[in-house]
Formats: structure tokens, sequence, C-alpha cells
């Protein structure tokens, strides 16, 4: 399965350290480079108009600040994200019904089948 995700540039917005190395890891170890980490909307918007993604992770709450400007950002750019939330998705799944959510916590396999929606919709 990682040989699809090869080449692959994901952009991780995440605020927490831990889960962010962690999500990194998993990124990294599912053949995809690492954009970032985005800890903030305005860094992730900053990486979007600078840096070339194929995708992104979008931990939902960053500090207390939503990251639908970056989800919103991504569509103008036509580049696929996944939602990552500890929250659930019903607020997520109101704003970007179409948008994949994951639940924290999951595991790689489930990171994996979310990124192979990714390259799906970015190779095409």
């Amino acid at each position: 399965m990682t040989e699809k995700l090869n080449g692959l540039r994901i952009l991780l917005v995440e605020d927490e350290a831990m889960i962010s190395m962690l999500f990194e890891d998993m990124l990294i170890d599912s053949g995809a480079a690492v954009v970032g980490p985005a800890s903030a909307v305005a860094t992730a918007l900053n990486m979007i108009s600078t840096e070339q993604i194929d995708g992104a992770l979008l931990d939902v709450n960053l500090g207390g600040e939503q990251s639908f400007a970056v989800a919103d950002a991504l569509i103008e750019r036509n580049i696929p994200f996944v939602f990552v939330t500890g929250y659930g998705g019903a607020g997520v799944r109101d704003r970007y019904p179409e948008a994949p959510t994951l639940q924290k916590p999951f595991v790689t396999e489930d990171l994996q089948r979310a990124l192979l929606q990714l390259a799906t919709a970015a190779r095409t």
C-alpha cells in the first residue's frame, strides 16, 4: 500500500507536539513526505501558499482556533484533505460534508486508507 503514497507531500496541521510527532512518523512510515508541521492557522495558510502540497491532515482544533480557514484555502486550490479530531465529526460534517474525518486516536491502517483517498484525489 505504501508504494502508492511515495512522493505524496502531505501538509500536517496539528498543535499538540507529541501527536504531531506521532502523525509525522505514521506519514513517513507510509511513504509520504511531511510538509510542516504547522501548529497554527496562519502558519498553515503560509505553507499552502509557498509549498507544493498534494494533500493535508488537519486537526480541527488548533489551540482553540478552528482550522476551517485552512480547509477553505485547500478547497480553493483543489488540494484534498482529511480532518483529524478528538471531538467527533459532527461539526465538521455540517460544514464540509464530503471531507473525510479520522477520529483520534486512530491506527496507522486508518491513516493509510485516508491517505490512499488523498493520493487518488491528488493524482486525478
